[in-house]
Parts: structure tokens; C-alpha cells; sequence
């Protein structure tokens, strides 16, 4: 009977791990863990930016697009290959057009995907030097997770609010990514302030706004829900130079 239980309990743990990984839900280590793949390349996926690429592994977009001789809009393709070694060229496989992801419209419904040929719909490109004059809180609540770059590692702060709360927009920028490819965010939104800094907004319950779209200071881009975690919250975060850094650095005092 003794020798039976260690049989058991790994029986246990193989289930409850199975259980995890088919949620949408995902811990912390693994939210944040996204390992380079062993090739030193990603291989692009239908809806994927090269803002939110760069996102996922910590690297500063402008980088990666010269890494990779990916001009300014920089548009990718699904199966273009992507070095994310932080250096050196990639294989580049274009296709003929690129397909954009559906977007997420107010009231949650989806448009079918659109296609468009290179360099069509091009966004407005920030100036350089644009300057976040004030960052202001991207919702209302309680801080319930600060920023902490050792383990538990958590790569912005989450803020504890009631589900369908307004998220706003922190500083004014260009949208440069609107979706749910990357694990763990759920419904996540990205905005480029300038050429220094982005600003993240996960785990929305209803995205408002589309890719390339142009934003305000304080504009309503969201509203709060649960999508990729297991409870209410936003997940924000600011990235300098594609690095996380600590919001509650540049947001005004509470």
C-alpha cells in the first residue's frame, strides 16, 4: 500500500498540470517565460506585429527590424522568419500580400481578416522625438501586484478593479497591436508612445480600438475582464527601449 502512494500523487500532478495547460490561465513564470526558440528564429503566425514579436521576447522593435531588413512599416507575413537572437539577418520568405488578424470591434464582434498589399493602409509614424509630456493612470483600483524583476517575476503592475471598468490609454500614441497572440495577456493591447517607450494593456474583456489607429491621453481603449488570468484585473506595463520597466516610475503619485 505505501509503495502505491508516490505512484498516485505523480498520477495527481500529471493531471492537474493537464488541466492548467488546456486553460486559458498560465502562471506567472510561464506568463513571462518565453524562451528564444533554439533555431534563433520565430516563425511569424497569422495576426502577429512585429511590435508585439519584439513584445514577447523583451527586445526593442528598431532592433529587430534592422536585425531582420524590415523596413518602416514593418509589415511580416505568416512563415516569414523572424531572428529574435537580438543580431544578425534572418531568412526572409514573403508572401504575396499581408493578411491582417480580425480586429476586435466595440461590442465585441469580429470583422472577417483583410488583406492588403505591402505598404497599403501604412499608419502614421511618431516622430522620433515625441515627448510623453504626463503619464496618467490607465484605470481606476487597487495596485494588487507590483512590478518585480526576480522571481515571482512580474513585468509591469496589476491592478485590481470590477469587471467592464474603462482602461485608458496612459500617454498618447499609435496602436501597434490588438489581439490575443500572446499567451497568458489574454486580450492585450499595445501602444507606441515614440521611438523610447510602449505602453501594454492585458487581460481586457472588450478591446475598442484597432492597429494603427491614432490615441489620446485618457481615450478609452478598453474595458477590464479576466481574459488570460483568473480574476479581474489590468495587467499594465511600460517597456523602455523594448525593456520592462516599473510604471509606478512615471505614473503620478497616488
Amino acid at each position: 500500500m505505501h509503495r502505491a502512494r508516490p505512484i498516485i500523487l505523480l498520477t495527481a500532478v500529471i493531471i492537474l498540470a493537464a488541466c492548467s495547460s488546456e486553460g486559458g490561465f498560465v502562471s506567472v513564470d510561464q506568463k513571462f517565460g518565453y524562451r528564444i526558440p533554439d533555431s534563433g528564429y520565430y516563425t511569424v503566425s497569422r495576426g502577429d506585429t512585429l511590435y508585439a514579436i519584439a513584445f514577447r521576447y523583451g527586445l526593442d522593435y528598431r532592433q529587430l527590424a534592422s536585425a531582420n531588413s524590415i523596413p518602416y512599416p514593418y509589415t511580416i507575413y505568416p512563415g516569414q522568419k523572424i531572428d529574435v537572437r537580438g543580431g544578425g539577418s534572418a531568412p526572409v520568405t514573403p508572401g504575396p500580400v499581408a493578411v491582417k488578424k480580425p480586429s476586435v470591434q466595440p461590442g465585441g464582434s469580429v470583422q472577417p481578416p483583410q488583406v492588403t498589399t505591402p505598404g497599403a493602409g501604412k499608419p502614421p509614424e511618431m516622430p522620433a522625438d515625441a515627448q510623453v509630456s504626463q503619464w496618467i493612470w490607465p484605470a481606476n483600483g487597487k495596485i494588487v501586484a507590483r512590478f518585480s524583476a526576480s522571481k515571482p517575476v512580474n513585468k509591469g503592475i496589476d491592478i485590481g478593479t470590477s469587471l467592464g471598468e474603462p482602461v485608458l490609454a496612459a500617454a498618447a500614441g499609435t496602436v501597434v497591436y490588438a489581439g490575443t497572440g500572446l499567451r497568458g495577456y489574454g486580450n492585450l493591447i499595445i501602444v507606441r508612445h515614440n521611438d523610447r517607450f510602449l505602453s501594454a494593456y492585458a487581460h481586457a474583456s472588450r478591446i475598442l480600438v484597432r492597429e494603427n489607429q491614432t490615441i489620446k491621453a485618457g481615450e478609452k481603449i478598453a474595458e477590464t475582464g479576466s481574459t488570460g488570468t483568473d480574476e479581474v484585473k489590468l495587467h499594465f506595463e511600460i517597456r523602455e527601449n523594448g525593456k520592462p520597466v516599473d510604471p509606478l516610475r512615471f505614473l503620478p503619485g497616488m
